[in-house]
């Protein structure tokens, strides 16, 4: 991550190395002007190579609104994959084009003038690299960089609105402060009650983990193992047990130095007293004599020491059965809690701390049920200001939400967050929080998991992207528009569009509605080449925009449906509305 935050305050930003950067046939660019968006990093380029159908692409992008669309089957969330790449999805081989060693997908964005990159590749034995301004980064810290400048909602991702967690989690969106006090004090009061838990259901249990600890505790206590303590014993067993070996090797050493019929210690005296006449005429030849006498003196003294060990020839009984012993000792420690010393003094500290443990446990056992009482009184305190600030924002987010879902095609949508007490605490809070919803007049809030059709799912995850998915400059749909139609898709394409004002939106889509709202239009198609299959996507003219709109309409380009394309393409079947804001 660290990496990753200092990319992003380089001053200096350069693209990807060329190698990484596929070599495109065809560049898709755009003649619109784009509309202006809110400051923040656009996606200004994408380059894909050997993505599925699509062997070599280059997109350019800009501002508003980009749809995608195309036939049945022509690959259009293909880009919406190779998006997903760039934000750390899982990588799947089979997403290399067959017969290719590997894909390279690269996205380039603008920031304050200034162009920064981001790429991933794939190779088909399954190894990766992901980079940011062409230094290699891990694929987490690919991710983090790259949700701060894009959102992707894919097809499931209405689905996900029927669990209750992520329900529950857009309530808890606002409420870091109040959240994280909750789960502090619910850990807090689930370890006191398992530990109470441990003590009353485990005292069998206990009472043969403190034998055996207490066992083991005494029997490296009886042996008082030291730091360090083996390396010396082993040398001094060693010397005891070569006793008669060091005192010949003494005893033959002597011989040379003193004991010898001709020795050094003779010829040393020697040397002494030929330099006497010399001495009384020469400082330097005084001077060699007092160091051949200091040399004698030292060769004495080591006489004396060799003599010493020379005679001490055989060892001591006890003092080699006391060094075998203690090492045995200490071996056998090692044997059952090592391998080495140092292990067998950390496991030692260990067993002394959960001896502590444990007998505080058995001491503290009267003490801890009323512990575990205040503990969940506290947890009870802190669950009440967290579900009173649940509340306190069901409200105006649900009056935010509705806003939007009602423009989407739902003008007597009720919607609201209900909040349920549980029987006992739970890690996420007190209370279950689900979304209760009706889109039809007359009929009673139910779970939006019971009563939502896919259509109205989706349109309902579009308001939430719309009124708190505003974290990142650029977002994408895919298939946001499934099982909705007419009128409804009229208000989707609208909110789509608004949106768009704010930011950087991009649309998969098969609606002729939302294409028609587009500020850029761009067509995936797919062709046989040399007998294999390709997707192209390229950005269309408007008269090409006119009969693409007009095959979504009708599946052909009849002057009738182009008619209607046209007239659609100009805004007069889309009710003008108040501008929401975003």
């Amino acid at each position: 991550m660290a990496r990753g935050l200092r990319l992003l305050e380089m001053t200096r930003k350069a693209r990807a190395p060329r190698e990484d950067r596929p070599r495109a046939e065809k560049t898709a660019t755009l003649s619109r002007p784009s509309p202006a968006v809110s400051a923040g990093p656009a996606l200004a380029r994408l380059e894909v190579r050997n993505l599925a159908t699509i062997r070599e692409l280059e997109l350019d992008f800009a501002g508003g609104l980009s749809v995608f669309t195309g036939e049945t089957g022509a690959g259009k969330s293909i880009i919406v994959d190779a998006l997903g790449l760039l934000l750390g999805s899982r990588a799947n081989t089979d997403l290399i084009r067959t017969g290719e060693s590997d894909l390279l997908v690269t996205g380039f964005w603008n920031e304050h003038g200034d162009e920064s990159s981001a790429s991933r590749r794939l190779a088909a034995q399954g190894r990766g690299v992901a980079r940011l301004d062409g230094e290699v980064v891990s694929v987490r810290e690919l991710q983090e960089w790259a949700q701060t400048r894009l959102t992707i909602h894919w097809q499931h991702s209405a689905v996900s609105l029927l669990g209750p967690a992520n329900q529950r989690a857009l309530l808890d969106r606002g409420l870091p402060e109040q959240t994280g006090a909750y789960t502090h004090a619910y850990r807090e009061w689930q370890e006191a009650r398992a530990r109470l838990e441990r003590l009353r259901t485990g005292e069998r249990e206990r009472a043969r983990q403190l034998d055996l600890l207490t066992f083991q505790a005494r029997e490296i206590a009886e042996v008082a193992p030291l730091p360090g303590e083996e390396e010396p014993l082993q040398a001094e067993l060693n010397r005891l047990a070569n006793l008669e070996t060091i005192a010949q090797s003494a005893a033959g050493a002597l011989t040379l130095i003193s004991d010898g019929e001709e020795n050094a210690l003779g010829f040393l005296g020697e040397a002494v007293r030929a330099l006497n006449a010399s001495a009384r005429y020469d400082d330097a030849s005084a001077a060699l004599q007092q160091e051949l006498r200091a040399a004698l003196d030292s060769l004495q003294a080591v006489s004396g020491e060799l003599r010493a060990v020379a005679e001490d020839g055989a060892a001591d009984p006890e003092q080699l059965a006391h060094v075998e012993g203690r090492l045995g000792a200490l071996g056998k420690l090692r044997t059952k809690y090592g391998p080495t010393l140092d292990d067998v003094l950390e496991f030692q500290a260990g067993v002394e701390e959960e001896l502590a443990a444990l007998t505080s446990d058995e001491q503290t056992a009267g003490t801890l049920d009323a512990d575990v009482e205040a503990l969940l009184d506290e947890l009870r305190r802190v669950g009440a200001k967290l579900d009173s600030a649940r509340q306190k924002r069901a409200a105006p987010l649900a009056a935010e939400l509705l806003a939007v879902i009602r423009e989407l095609g739902m003008p007597h949508a009720r919607l609201e967050f209900r909040l349920s007490p549980l029987s006992e605490p739970a890690l996420y809070g007190p209370s279950d929080v689900t979304i209760q919803f009706t889109a039809n007049p007359g009929e009673d809030l139910a779970p939006l998991s019971d009563v939502a059709s896919g259509g109205e799912l989706s349109r309902v995850m579009l308001a939430i992207s719309t009124v708190l998915g505003a974290d990142t400059p650029a977002v994408v749909f895919d298939e946001v528009d499934a099982g909705i139609g007419g009128g409804a898709a009229l208000a989707v394409a609208e909110q789509l569009h608004r949106l768009a004002r704010s930011r950087q939106v991009m649309v998969v889509t098969h609606l002729a509605q939302i294409a028609a709202r587009a500020d850029h239009h761009f067509k995936v198609e797919k062709a046989v080449e040399e007998g294999r299959t390709v997707s192209r996507v390229r950005p269309l003219s408007p008269a090409e925009r006119l009969e693409e709109i007009a095959r979504m309409l009708g599946g052909n380009t009849s002057e009738a449906a182009l008619g209607h394309a046209r007239e659609l393409m100009e805004g007069k079947e889309v009710k003008p509305s108040n501008r929401l804001k975003v």
